[in-house]
């Protein structure tokens, strides 16, 4: 098959749902702090090193599972959708998907959203802060994301639309477990069960 995108802002459920649909499909999956719990033991967040070494990595996956006979991959990301972050984003998001295309591997989008208590909430939960030992200081943790939450456009709406409307799902997931979250990717883009 190829790559689903799950983005969506922090603490949003992409990691859950991830886990479910890759159960469902057999894809690999892979989330964005996989590369940055990595990197965190060497280099803070945002320095160069750390930002050339997550970039090299990533790719290197990508490029790896592109050519190589898995069934799939789900990749969890978050992305901003205002000026100036857009443009950059955009041209991120491009060399990935073209890194699949150009081994006639289908690319999906999926957006997710939920309200900031929500997120909120979630943002404490075992599984999450199991995966993501970053965000275990709690109070740091919400404070981050609350203002991340301020700074930037992290859902699309009508006036800032996605970056590719093909093959493209926006879910509100606020009230909706992982798995119906998941079922719902599934059945939207015709994603075969793991066999």
């Amino acid at each position: 098959m190829g790559l689903i995108f799950l983005i969506g802002p922090p603490a949003v459920g992409k990691m859950a749902v991830g886990q479910t649909l890759a159960r469902l499909t057999g894809f690999k999956l892979f989330i964005n702090h996989d590369t940055i719990e990595l990197i965190l033991k060497f280099f803070n967040y945002g320095t160069p090193s750390f930002k050339k070494l997550d970039y090299q990595f990533r790719m290197s996956i990508f490029e790896e599972v592109a050519k190589s006979d898995l069934p799939g991959l789900i990749f969890t990301y978050v992305t901003a959708l205002d000026e100036p972050s857009r443009e950059a984003e955009r041209v991120y998001l491009e060399e990935i998907t073209h890194i699949f295309t150009s081994q006639n591997r289908k690319v999906y989008y999926v957006e997710l959203e939920a309200t900031l208590e929500e997120r909120l909430r979630r943002n404490k939960c075992s599984s999450r802060l199991k995966a993501k030992p970053s965000k275990k200081n709690i109070p740091e943790s919400e404070k981050r994301l609350i203002q991340m939450n301020n700074k930037y456009i992290l859902n699309s709406s009508s006036e800032i639309p996605f970056h590719f409307s093909q093959n493209f799902l926006k879910i509100n997931n606020t009230n909706l477990s992982p798995e119906e979250v998941a079922q719902k990717i599934q059945n939207y883009f015709g994603l075969s069960n793991k066999t």
